[in-house]
């Protein structure tokens, strides 16, 4: 019981590191391929974990979820930098949405890579390596499910505001660009709100709802 707790643990801390850290990464990549050099001239295209780490949503936030016994974790990485006018100077304010988008699509694209190797080997448990590499599987399933739902939403400062405020500058929506604007301070109080209070059983069904459709 205590190996399988092990593997249980490092399978989970590993899904959830590729997760989060890819998804930082996929911002500067994509930014990086619109001319903009911030995030590489810093090492933020790096693979190395310890360069993407931030203490509170990477160690703190997961590991209080983890030991509370919640339904799944979460977390995020240290933002790597963009400097958003190179990348609409370079490739306009659709490039600011294919840069505001690119984690949310590695997400979904690990999910269902995820998904249809479960489904390919699922049931196929010999040994502690295969268990390792199933629960790992379902691990990245999860959590990159929850990560590309989660910041698809419109709400500051998650990745779907920033794309849904360029989208509007595109097709002349003054009115929300204004708005998003007006409620960027209180982002976070509103994603909280969504989060610790009954409104976050309507937040959640929809991770839910796709976890369950891909599992």
């Amino acid at each position: 019981m205590e190996t399988l707790s092990l593997l249980n643990i490092t399978a989970t801390i590993l899904a959830l590191m590729v997760a989060i850290i890819g998804h930082e990464i996929m911002h500067g990549y994509v930014a990086y391929r619109y001319g903009d050099n911030t995030a590489r001239s810093q090492g933020r295209l790096s693979i190395n974990p310890i360069v993407h780490v931030d203490l509170v949503g990477t160690i703190v936030v997961p590991a209080v979820l983890f030991f509370s016994g919640a339904p799944f974790m979460f977390g995020w990485a240290k933002p790597v930098p963009i400097f958003i006018p190179t990348v609409i100077r370079n490739g306009g304010y659709k490039a600011a949405i294919h840069v505001s988008l690119a984690g949310i699509a590695y997400n979904f694209t690990l999910a269902l890579g995820a998904a249809l190797l479960l489904n390919i080997f699922q049931g196929e448990i010999n040994d502690y390596f295969s268990y390792f590499f199933l629960y790992f599987l379902t691990q990245t399933l999860i959590y990159n499910v929850v990560l590309g739902i989660f910041n698809l939403y419109p709400i500051p400062p998650l990745d779907g505001s920033h794309a849904l405020t360029y989208l509007a500058i595109i097709l002349g929506w003054d009115s929300v660009v204004r708005f998003y604007e007006s409620i960027e301070r209180y982002g976070m109080v509103i994603l909280i709100l969504f989060i610790a209070t009954p409104l976050s059983n309507y937040f959640f069904m929809p991770i839910r709802y796709v976890i369950g459709w891909l599992y």
